[in-house]
């Protein structure tokens, strides 16, 4: 009987995301979102220091509940001189791939990005940026890995059971499209900041396996917010936010990290370890250490699960982990001694 309720379920979950009119489908998050710039806002793309920057990101989910979501992110940025001797602009790629429960629901994103950095004043630390992020999105699900209310005769499921539930397609390609714009600075006493605001799917693309049916992606709009404020010659807080809206659906998720260089040679060289949590509201508490040696990063969360859902995963949400590399090139239009990053590590 229980097997017979899971497969019930299931089988009406599939049927939503690919049949009827009314169901709108929804993004997916990292924990460590300050790390995936592009994927909160097009407008940082390119707002570090350095020419170019390299971030990869793997994350495992509800393994303790359900067959494990998968999600794997890889962005690729650089910086080339536009404009104006202080104005730049930000070139990315924003790669996603997802995968999730027994049907293998898979879907990878390929978003290149365009933004343009506008200096506002002549030292160099303040900035209207504005991005845009446009690129093509898979989806796709393996219907042989499903089980279905009509193949269990009395009480015992069989594969070789005939269902009445039958796919023409299991697989659909999409554009997708987003914007974002945001103002970045730093104060005399070296406080370093930044807010934005972005829109995504702004073009509500049909996601939907049966072209038929009109199942569009919400639009998503979210606000952004990072702060770092020394507090010693070798110490920092950092602070970030966001807040996003889709669907009917809102989110707010922050958090702080304590930085304190270990070895340093300069501002852009040292090792540093970073401590913190954040807060994913009414969903998680996510402890944080990041280790920062030179230009390489390495930081490693984890989801306590604190909404409705922690009784059967017995507060275990999502272990996440990020790498990222950045560096300057040795070019005649080097940004080495330009565009800075407001809330940079």
């Amino acid at each position: 009987m229980k097997k017979r309720l899971i497969a019930i379920i299931v089988s009406s979950l599939l049927a939503t995301v690919i049949f009827p009119a009314n169901i709108w489908a929804q993004d997916i998050n990292f924990s460590q979102f300050y790390e995936l710039p592009l994927l909160r806002n097009p407008a940082l793309a390119g707002l570090y220091k350095g020419d170019f920057r390299i971030t990869a990101a793997f994350r495992n989910q509800w393994s303790s509940v359900t067959t494990p979501y998968v999600t794997q992110a890889l962005g690729l940025e650089c910086k080339i001189g536009a404009g104006g001797e202080n104005n730049y602009l930000g070139l990315g790629l924003q790669v996603t791939n997802d995968v999730a429960g027994d049907s293998k629901l898979g879907k990878m994103a390929v978003l290149p990005c365009l933004t343009f950095h506008k200096s506002l004043n002549g030292d160099e630390n303040t900035y209207l940026s504005l991005g845009f992020m446009g690129g093509f999105v898979q989806q796709h699900f393996d219907a042989s890995k499903l089980q279905f209310d009509d193949q269990f005769v009395n009480g015992a499921y069989s594969p070789t059971n005939p269902t009445r539930q039958s796919f023409t397609n299991t697989n659909t390609t999409y554009l997708d499209a987003g914007a974002g714009l945001l103002f970045s600075s730093e104060t005399q006493s070296d406080i370093k900041y930044y807010l934005g605001a972005s829109y995504f799917h702004f073009n509500q693309p049909k996601v939907a396996f049966d072209r038929q049916q009109d199942i569009r992606l919400n639009k998503k709009l979210m606000i952004n917010a990072g702060l770092a404020v020394p507090t010693s010659e070798y110490d920092k807080i950092v602070l970030y936010a966001d807040y996003f809206t889709q669907g009917g659906n809102n989110q707010t998720q922050g958090g702080i990290l304590y930085d304190h260089d270990l070895v340093r040679q300069d501002e852009d060289e040292a090792i540093s370890l970073a401590i913190g949590a954040f807060l994913r509201w009414n969903d998680a508490v996510i402890p944080v250490i990041k280790l920062n040696y030179y230009k390489l990063g390495m930081g490693i969360t984890y989801d306590v699960n604190i909404s409705k859902l922690s009784s059967a995963s017995l507060a275990r949400g999502g272990f996440e982990a990020t790498m990222s590399y950045r560096n300057f090139l040795n070019t005649r239009n080097s940004s080495a001694e330009k565009v800075r990053c407001p809330v940079a590590f």
